[in-house]
């Protein structure tokens, strides 16, 4: 299994964006929450943050829209130059139509699921995207604790994914005490803030939670 690990500037310093991405050169990809306010309760920044932090970043951009209307907005993300845009399914009224422009517009798509969410309806249409994501805390805040019950949803869509190429993504507590635990489920690209920008020597951390999801 290919690990991803996936710093989330979430938990970085707001002022020296390009600074901590310089900071974790053996990152995968680095992970942009964007959050309007209305989705989930928290505000961060979005769509000219991102195409800034595109052109900035030695990293491809994961960016994970925690917003209202993902249909609408989406595609501009990947036009701004996002590696991959992750949308909630709770918030799409047309999750495969989305994907494909998402596509179309140069980007991999994903399809993320809240905790309380039934993965099941967009297992049998999982070809569509690139991605899916399960939510392992309700989106909105970082610093949250790992959900351990989640990890039935994860093997379920680990088991639909089957020989196809989608990454499995987990979002939420993961840090070295809970990886392998999302890894032996079948996760295979892990979004961590704190246990990343949290350390001393980020990228040693980075290269420690890659070592714990590869075990």
């Amino acid at each position: 299994m290919v690990v991803r690990i996936e710093p989330s500037i979430l938990s970085a310093d707001f002022a020296s964006f390009a600074s901590e991405i310089a900071r974790i050169p053996s990152a995968d990809l680095v992970h942009c929450d964007v959050m309007d306010g209305h989705f989930v309760p928290n505000l961060t920044f979005g769509l000219p943050m991102v195409q800034r932090l595109a052109q900035v970043s030695a990293l491809p951009l994961d960016v994970h829209l925690m917003i209202d209307d993902p249909d609408r907005w989406a595609p501009g993300y990947a036009e701004a130059g996002a590696h991959t845009v992750t949308f909630h399914a709770e918030a799409a009224a047309s999750p495969i139509a989305t994907a494909r422009a998402i596509r179309a517009a140069g980007a991999r798509a994903g399809i993320a699921v809240k905790p309380s969410t039934d993965v099941a309806p967009y297992l049998a249409t999982i070809g569509e995207f690139d991605q899916v994501l399960v939510m392992t805390v309700e989106p909105g805040f970082g610093g949250q604790s790992f959900m351990a019950d989640l990890m039935a949803k994860v093997r379920e869509v680990r088991a639909a994914i089957g020989g196809r190429d989608v990454w499995l993504q987990v979002d939420g507590g993961i840090g070295a005490d809970t990886i392998a635990t999302a890894a032996a489920a079948g996760a295979d690209t892990f979004v961590a803030g704190s246990a990343v920008f949290g350390r001393d020597d980020p990228d040693a951390a980075v290269q420690r939670l890659r070592a714990l999801a590869s075990a």
